[in-house]
């Protein structure tokens, strides 16, 4: 999921309960629920790099308990530091603040960091939780990167007892501590529940689209790729022996829209220059991580290169807008007459 999600998951999940157990619980966990997408830092060397190390071992469960104590050390310098400059924690009208338990900071950091590892895969990029013992990525598919409804409804669970709190004190009505916990049970609940409908409807995607037969050939995988805000909206991916066919499915009105030109892929012919491109640095990293690669050589270009284009056909959204050739998460090797690789680019970004 995207960061602000993220954060908001974290601090939602604080104001759940977690907060009245001990102090500095909702910064914790508002950091920890985004803390596992600090390795966008290794983009830095590279976008190569930063497709590689993203989603690694920061969002395994074998790197949450280290990530915990991480944040639970940050949280600790920043208690010393109001200390040392006697700022008093925000009390709660009157009520006793719940003490300062660095085990239980600990703790709810790990709940919030699963929650990471979670969020991410529900969508269709996936994540790797248990690497380095096993390397393959899941994804549940269920939702957008950025989900309006999740969004929304994490969004209210924060902004809302503050407003009602305000209309609260123009009538004198008492302001109770801890404000919010049912707005955040509730937020939190939706977004299971959404989880289920859209699970639902991810199945029902991919059988109509078997029901349509829009390849005669045997079927060897499908996916079911979501859009946003709209559950009964999906992209399915149908591969064959021959081929793949992206169609988009209506689960609500059981329309399946595909055109058998535009919308088939077929497998190409494995070139020397294609060989060379899966061999190198992307292609190694893209292959490993894409659950439907399509690898074309397209050709030379004026300098004599050979261009070798890597996409997955999971990424095919707003193929309107960008065009068939600008399709998200691209990847393009150059290869020389040497046969020898000339340089790569992720995204049109150079891998210096």
């Amino acid at each position: 999921m995207e960061p602000v999600t993220h954060f908001m998951t974290g601090a939602v999940l604080s104001r759940s309960g977690f907060n009245r157990k001990a102090a500095y619980a909702t910064l914790a966990m508002t950091l920890a629920a985004e803390a596992p997408d600090l390795d966008v830092l290794w983009s830095l060397k590279g976008p190569v790099a930063g497709l590689e190390y993203h989603r690694g071992w920061t969002h395994t469960f074998l790197g949450v308990p280290f990530e915990a104590a991480i944040v639970t050390g940050a949280v600790w310098l920043i208690h010393r530091l109001l200390q040392r400059r006697a700022m008093p924690r925000a009390s709660h009208y009157g009520e006793p603040d719940p003490p300062v338990r660095w085990m239980r900071i600990y703790w709810f950091s790990v709940i919030a960091l699963l929650s990471h590892i979670l969020l991410d895969w529900t969508n269709n990029y996936g994540v790797r939780p248990f690497f380095p013992f096993n390397p393959r990525w899941y994804e549940g598919s269920i939702v957008f990167i950025f989900e309006p409804v999740m969004f929304l409804l994490l969004l209210a669970a924060l902004t809302a007892p503050a407003l009602f709190g305000l209309v609260g004190s123009e009538v004198g009505a008492r302001r109770s501590p801890y404000r919010g916990r049912g707005w955040a049970i509730a937020a939190l609940t939706g977004i299971v529940g959404l989880w289920s409908l859209r699970f639902v409807e991810r199945q029902k995607a991919m059988e109509l689209t078997r029901q349509a037969g829009l390849r005669q050939e045997q079927i060897v995988r499908m996916t079911a790729d979501p859009f946003p805000g709209n559950p009964f909206r999906w992209q399915t991916v149908t591969e064959t022996p021959l081929a793949f066919q992206v169609a988009r499915v209506n689960t609500l009105t059981g329309e399946v829209s595909s055109s058998s030109q535009a919308d088939v892929y077929y497998k190409p012919p494995s070139t020397l220059a294609a060989l060379v491109a899966k061999r190198s640095w992307l292609g190694h990293v893209y292959l490993d991580w894409s659950q439907f690669p399509l690898v074309n050589d397209i050709g030379e270009t004026e300098d004599g290169l050979t261009t070798v284009t890597f996409r997955d056909l999971r990424f095919l959204y707003g193929t309107s807008i960008l065009g068939r050739d600008g399709v998200p998460l691209a990847g393009t090797v150059f290869v020389n007459g040497d046969r020898r690789v000339d340089h790569m680019e992720m995204n049109g970004h150079i891998q210096r």
